[in-house]
């Protein structure tokens, strides 16, 4: 993500979308404050 190869925000959130679909009730990550942060500006 530093080089600019991929987008974070966007790779992030799709795999703990994938994750959420396939069942999982909880997710843990250290992407938490992260995500919080996206999901409440969008």
């Amino acid at each position: 993500a530093q080089n600019g190869w991929i987008d974070e925000r966007r790779v992030t959130m799709e795999v703990l979308t994938g994750i959420r679909r396939a069942g999982a009730d909880m997710i843990i990550t250290y992407f938490a404050p992260d995500v919080a942060g996206w999901l409440r500006e969008s």
